[in-house]
């Protein structure tokens, strides 16, 4: 098969995974998210999208720092043309697809060939490959001309132009049986002693086994907790009957659709915190009428403001850190969030604006 059928025939395998210290990728093994255990950042859980599950929430049940691998659960249908690992050799010279979410650029699939079939770093193997991947292809399925998985894309070399290295196909296959056997959520796998640890009964972080500290446990343990400025951004969206988890983007960042309007929040280095929306963009006539309207519709606002940018209509809220309180901050995002949603429907109806187009969620 081409790359273009590949990716067609595999597309719904295909996950982004999202947690508030980036974005990668996965796929689908049997009842199984496959990715590598740097994308999902020592979380017990991420958010994860794909073409048939919308952003969701979703558990990470085993972790191993040690082949950089992890699987994630969720109750998700069955795609039509479910991906399988491999049961061959990977020869110098293959043929080789990567798909993945680089850079938010969701399911990008790119085709090079296998340079090194297997490249020794440290104890493990790796496929070296000339496939352009990016950060966010972390975690994707590097796959053969057949569309078996032959490895999980790990790593590249910064500063170098398509040296990546994929995971092969035999460790997934491999820690997929081992886990499965233990037939229980929640494993970590000791990178010292590789014994499969059951995280309930971790003491103190410390293997059962070896007795050598476990960073994922405590990661794990510990959680992502938001401070300061974010926090209070997070607890005014969650009494706005918000799920924060599915909005946050980042550590600073956050996304909410209401209706058919869509409110980015971010919070900046230099503590300033700008909400706002992009409406339309401006139509090629009666842009005065337009400009009038925006005009004496900012004269009826407190917290809010309309804007042109370039040739996009925005409602924004701007607010220093420092100035953030719980009870203003509701109020402001509130309205944001709600005349986010009456005006972009007002000004396509009643000025013909073209309602701004939109990627595939991600």
């Amino acid at each position: 098969m081409n790359t273009q059928l590949i990716l067609e025939t595999y597309i719904d395998n295909i996950i982004q995974i999202m947690t508030p210290y980036g974005t990668g990728s996965g796929f689908i093994i049997g009842d199984l998210i496959i990715t590598n255990s740097h994308v999902v950042s020592g979380l017990k859980e991420v958010v994860i999208s794909a073409k048939k599950i919308k952003r969701s929430i979703a558990q990470v049940v085993y972790d191993d720092p040690y082949y950089d691998l992890a699987f994630i659960s969720f109750d998700f249908v069955q795609p039509n043309n479910p991906l399988l690992l491999s049961t061959k050799g990977v020869n110098d010279g293959d043929t080789t697809i990567a798909i993945g979410h680089p850079y938010g650029l969701n399911y990008t699939a790119t085709e090079g060939i296998v340079s090194r079939a297997s490249r020794l770093n440290g104890d493990l193997e790796y496929i070296q490959i000339d496939a352009a991947i990016n950060p966010g292809n972390s975690g994707g399925p590097l796959l053969d001309v057949d569309g078996f998985v032959i490895g999980v894309n790990t790593f590249i070399i910064q500063n170098a132009n398509n040296l990546g290295f994929a995971l092969p196909y035999f460790y997934i296959q491999e820690d997929l049986e081992n886990y499965k056997k233990l037939n229980r959520k929640n494993i970590i796998k000791c990178s010292s002693c590789k014994n499969l640890i059951n995280e309930e009964e971790i003491k103190n972080d410390y293997c059962l086994a070896c007795g050598t500290k476990l960073e994922i446990a405590r990661l794990r343990r510990k959680g992502y907790k938001p401070t300061g400025p974010t926090k209070l951004i997070e607890d005014i969206l969650s009494s706005l009957d918000i799920n924060v988890t599915l909005a946050r983007r980042s550590q600073s960042a956050w996304r909410v659709d209401r209706g058919t309007a869509r409110i980015e929040i971010n919070y900046y280095e230099n503590g300033i915190i700008i909400g706002d929306s992009k409406l339309c963009a401006i139509p090629q006539d009666n842009i005065e009428v337009l400009y009038d309207y925006l005009l004496e519709e900012n004269k009826k606002f407190s917290y809010l403001q309309f804007s042109i940018n370039e040739n996009s209509v925005y409602l924004s809220y701007l607010i220093a850190d420092s100035s953030l309180t719980h009870k203003e901050g509701k109020i402001a995002f509130d309205r944001l969030l709600n005349y986010s949603n009456k005006y972009d429907d007002i000004l396509v109806d009643k000025f013909a604006a073209v309602r701004p187009k939109r990627d595939e969620e991600d």
